[in-house]
């Protein structure tokens, strides 16, 4: 056989092994198994590994000899609007039949998203959504009802400082859209003259990066800069550990509250001490726990995700994807506190 043949050969067995990889819709040649990709927004990230959890509870119930699917858990070291893409490029590269992602930016990732799914790869914003670029996803999975969460956080400071008082917020990156969304719900409600936020004043708004170092920089900052601060939302499970950090060191939680969305098993000693009044959050497992099953039942029962198509999620009971293609693991966020935090350790 001549050169030229042979390098003719050689392509075309290389043609025909990616197609291999892609036409089974996220089904690795040779294996069989359909590849399922969690990307955070950073490694190392406590919420991130709560959510993973739920991952591998869904997989040991449906998949306990690893037969089926291969789970791969990857990301950026830092949480910056762009740093995710070439992780969602692998992943389709690498034949992905899903990707749940927790996006770093409203719409920096739109194209690659959509390259993705022409390729026939899912795409699930896990944790939040992308306001204003739904089009670009399959599904959204929210920990709960995402549009609550701004009202609860308020409520909630306004029960700790008595309705008065200038309060700051502390949140992950100025990109992130499940904050942003938080925040920017936050202002619209003070903006609304509503008598129950009367006596209540946002002074500033500040970034810690989901970082704990800068988190506890913002803090200390948020203190010196604003002598009169009663309250501090961190809406961001590293922020609020910071932050609460930083009041235990200075023994001033009898000044100055802190609160916000916290992991049960980082704020535990905070509620002990009285450092921490009490905290919002969810049930982070439950989200990786639901994706599993939807994807399961995408692949094994004919389901189609889409608006108003419902599958069983396990313990989870019946899930209906809602018309603007979100489905909640509950509804509102939970209150944690000293009553309650002992039966939960994610």
């Amino acid at each position: 056989m001549n050169l030229a043949k042979k390098v003719l050969l050689v392509g075309l067995c290389l043609i025909i092994a990616a197609g291999a990889v892609f036409a089974g819709g996220g089904r690795q040649a040779g294996s069989g198994k359909t590849k399922i990709y969690f990307i955070p927004k950073n490694l190392g990230n406590p919420y991130f590994e709560a959510i993973r959890l739920g991952f591998d509870e869904a997989l040991k119930e449906l998949d306990p000899a690893q037969t089926k699917y291969d789970f791969i858990f990857t990301g950026p070291a830092t949480p910056e609007a762009t740093s995710q893409i070439e992780y969602v490029e692998a992943a389709v590269q690498n034949g992905a039949k899903a990707i749940f992602i927790a996006a770093n930016s409203n719409d920096a990732l739109n194209a690659t998203f959509d390259d993705a799914r022409r390729r026939g790869t899912r795409i699930y914003i896990i944790n939040q959504d992308i306001p204003g670029s739904e089009a670009h996803r399959d599904v959204a999975i929210e920990p709960c009802d995402m549009s609550t969460v701004g009202q609860a956080q308020l409520d909630l400071l306004h029960g700790l400082i008595n309705g008065e008082g200038e309060f700051a917020i502390l949140s992950a990156t100025t990109d992130a859209p499940d904050q942003n969304t938080w925040i920017d719900s936050m202002r619209a409600i003070l903006a609304r003259n509503d008598p129950k936020f009367a006596n209540m004043k946002l002074v500033e708004v500040v970034y810690g990066d989901d970082q704990p170092e800068k988190s506890t920089t913002e803090m200390e900052a948020l203190i010196t800069k604003w002598p009169n601060l009663k309250g501090v939302i961190a809406p961001t499970t590293v922020g609020i550990a910071a932050a609460t950090k930083v009041i235990q060191t200075r023994g001033i939680a009898n000044r100055i509250k802190v609160t916000g969305l916290g992991l049960p098993s980082e704020m535990k000693e905070f509620i002990v001490d009285g450092s921490s009044p009490g905290f919002q959050l969810w049930d982070p497992p439950a989200e990786g726990y639901l994706g599993v099953y939807m994807v399961d039942a995408e692949v094994n029962k004919g389901f189609t995700p889409g608006p108003g198509a419902s599958f069983q999620a396990g313990k989870l009971g019946t899930i209906t994807i809602q018309p603007t293609g979100k489905i909640f693991t509950i509804a509102r966020p939970k209150l944690f506190d000293k009553n309650n935090l002992q039966d939960f350790v994610y």
